[in-house]
């Protein structure tokens, strides 16, 4: 038996120009805050604002490639799974994105 279909709801939460290239913008929450983060090519990811290792503000990390690296303890999560790259071992949690038409939209559900 297939698993019952749930719609995703999407939310607009910015422009892609408000986040900087190369940066990110927090979306406040009280479940936790999220980082929306855009690449050099204009690809853009979201990730639970927290490091798997200490919590660190992933938000404030330097992106490169589809990569954010801690500002913390310099682990390097990859931003389209939310996987800390090897060596390391963890995992932030990553939120569906789209953008259309100039925005971003997240599935928070």
């Amino acid at each position: 038996m297939n698993a019952p279909m749930i719609a995703e709801q999407w939310l607009r939460v910015c422009a892609v120009d408000d986040i900087p290239m190369l940066g990110s913008r927090v979306i406040a929450r009280e479940a936790g805050n999220i980082a929306v983060f855009r690449t050099a090519t204009d690809s853009v990811f979201a990730l639970l604002d927290r490091c798997p290792h200490k919590g660190g503000p992933l938000s404030q990390g330097i992106v490169h490639g589809e990569a954010v690296t801690c500002p913390l303890h310099s682990w390097n999560i990859d931003l389209s799974s939310g996987e800390a790259r090897a060596p390391d071992v963890g995992c932030a949690r990553r939120f569906p994105v789209k953008v259309e038409n100039g925005d971003v939209y997240l599935a928070l559900g």
